[in-house]
């Protein structure tokens, strides 16, 4: 990799210029094209290379193979039912299946809702009811939570439901019972690049997960700037990310720009110490010559090594400068910086133009086909040097959340973000802070107002306030403060029934680790809302609160 000295201002600024020609540049030669398109085009191109392997499932498929199966399924549910515009729930760990079926969906016009396998059944009948689902397709490990639905959802049938794996009885019906014995013609169905593919479901600041309207625009668009970023088309890529996220659909899609080969982990395991993990991903790395992988910051700031094969790394959440630095001295590897979230895609980059900028902190200028803008709370712009929440338009960012209205989360087009950035006079960002209240706990978003509203169920319980606790392993843990209802004590009740009741409701890593009984929340004086600042600015956060990992009180 070539190092680049520091450029003098005037150096910088000539080369930002540069920088942003190029992007115009390439939103100029992008060329519209549907998920679909793009499976069957690589498969005209590449069809005898691997596409994509499952490699501790033993699963693989050429490009060729992918066009074939995804066709098979798609014309496999079309006669069980299925037509463009419906939305069918899709349950399943990483296996080949997923991105077959999705593969499927966009050829057919369908949306699919990716349902996580940590869910409870709580969290899956409350997606189902919300997108309407009237098919799912259900892995063999998933069957016990999705079954134990109750209520079960209103528009599903259980003749509906599609097993993956073994059938849960002689009654039910498998996918691989519906594909048997099916041809592989094309499916005719017109799909344009503004339709509906993915509702991605994603924790939401207000209670509940929402859910991402996602077009085939959207992920023509995240693929073409994400394969942007590249320094040449590698051909050996890495996915440790389960693809009910979008991580894994976005490097999927990524491979499937270049030609190359996706190599995806299916055991899911780097949700450990980052020791541990470390370990494990740069074995993977090593087993299969990897050139690219995402790579999470606790990792990068644990390596020890990093095979030679691995040309470049794209940052998992934000690295510190000395992190960037340290990695690229020691292994000869860059960690590209960039900034992004699902509603959007990506929203700023820094390209291999700007690489003397990577430790810097800055997460970059904008990203293709974005158009970026600092907001202060009454609407104003925010001067530049100072901190603003970030709005961005731009094409092929979601429509919206489903069912949800869009003038709660928009402005006209521009989507407003909740993050708190910081932008230079030439247009680097720098990202401050949340204004949403969310916890980011290792690679997972948690809605502090979703665990409240679990927990608040509790009878004794007057009020719940959910904060994040930092945490060397994890980034942030997540801490409850309950306040109890008159005439209870916390005597009245033990912090193993509020983790059980969390446990039955919440899925596993939304599950706080830290429990504090307090005598009363503090509130503002006006609004009589709870003042989380002074919680989480506490000297000693875990003084005096139960460890439910640890099972013992700090």
């Amino acid at each position: 990799m070539t190092h680049h000295t520091k450029s003098t201002p005037s150096e910088l600024q000539e080369r930002v210029t540069k920088c942003l020609y190029r992007l115009e540049s390439l939103e100029a030669a992008y060329e519209s094209i549907t998920v679909g398109q793009l499976v069957s085009m690589r498969a005209r191109t590449h069809g005898s290379i691997t596409a994509i392997d499952f490699f501790q499932r033993g699963e693989r498929a050429t490009y060729a193979e992918m066009d074939r199966r995804s066709n098979i399924h798609a014309q496999a549910l079309r006669a069980f039912g299925v037509r463009k515009g419906d939305r069918v729930g899709v349950m399943l760990p990483n296996r080949i299946e997923f991105p077959i079926l999705w593969f499927a969906f966009a050829k057919l016009g369908a949306v699919i809702v990716p349902i996580s396998i940590h869910y409870t059944a709580r969290e899956i009948e409350y997606v189902l009811n919300d997108t309407q689902v009237q098919c799912a397709i259900v892995d063999e490990s998933a069957w016990p939570a999705f079954s134990a639905m109750d209520p079960w959802p209103r528009d599903l049938t259980r003749e509906r439901v599609l097993l993956v794996g073994q059938p849960a009885s002689p009654a039910a019906t498998t996918l691989d019972q519906l594909v048997k014995g099916i041809g592989d013609k094309p499916v005719d169905e017109e799909v344009l690049p503004h339709d509906l593919l993915n509702i991605q479901y994603t924790s939401g600041t207000t209670g509940f997960p929402k859910g991402c309207m996602l077009t085939h625009d959207y992920w023509g668009v995240s693929s073409y700037a994400c394969a942007y970023l590249d320094y040449q088309p590698y051909q050996r890529y890495l996915c440790w990310s389960h693809f009910f996220y979008t991580l894994a659909p976005w490097y999927t899609l990524k491979s499937y720009r270049q030609g190359g080969t996706l190599y995806v982990a299916s055991d899911n395991t780097l949700y450990v110490s980052p020791e541990k993990s470390s370990s494990r991903l740069f074995n993977w790395i090593k087993a299969y010559c990897i050139e690219w992988c995402t790579m999470p910051m606790l990792i990068a700031e644990t390596a020890a090594d990093v095979p030679r094969c691995l040309k470049q790394v794209s940052q998992y959440d934000s690295w510190s400068g000395e992190t960037i630095r340290r990695f690229r001295d020691q292994f000869g590897v860059g960690g590209v910086p960039a900034y992004g979230m699902t509603e959007i895609g990506y929203g700023t980059q820094l390209s291999k133009d700007l690489e003397d900028m990577y430790d810097s902190g800055s997460v970059g200028i904008r990203s293709p086909f974005r158009e970026l803008r600092l907001m202060n709370e009454d609407g104003s712009p925010t001067p530049v040097g100072d901190v603003g929440e970030l709005w961005v338009k731009g094409r092929g960012i979601m429509k919206g959340y489903w069912n949800r209205p869009k003038l709660e989360y928009f402005e006209g087009e521009w989507f407003k973000t909740g993050d708190l950035l910081r932008r230079d006079e030439l247009g680097f960002h720098w990202v401050v802070g949340r204004k949403k209240d969310m916890i980011r706990r290792w690679s997972q978003n948690i809605s502090a107002s979703e665990v409240e509203t679990v927990i608040r169920e509790i009878p004794e319980i007057a009020d719940v306030a959910a904060v994040p606790v930092p945490d060397d392993m994890r980034g942030e843990e997540v801490k409850v403060y309950l306040e109890l209802k008159e005439g209870f004590e916390p005597t009245d009740l033990s912090v193993e029934r509020v983790l059980e009741h969390a446990r039955a409701r919440l899925a596993a890593f939304k599950v706080p680790r830290y429990i504090a009984f307090t005598s009363a929340l503090p509130r503002t004086a006006s609004s009589n809302k709870v003042l989380k600042r002074e919680l989480v600015a506490v000297s000693d956060p875990l003084s005096g609160a139960y460890d439910g990992e640890e099972k013992r009180w700090r």
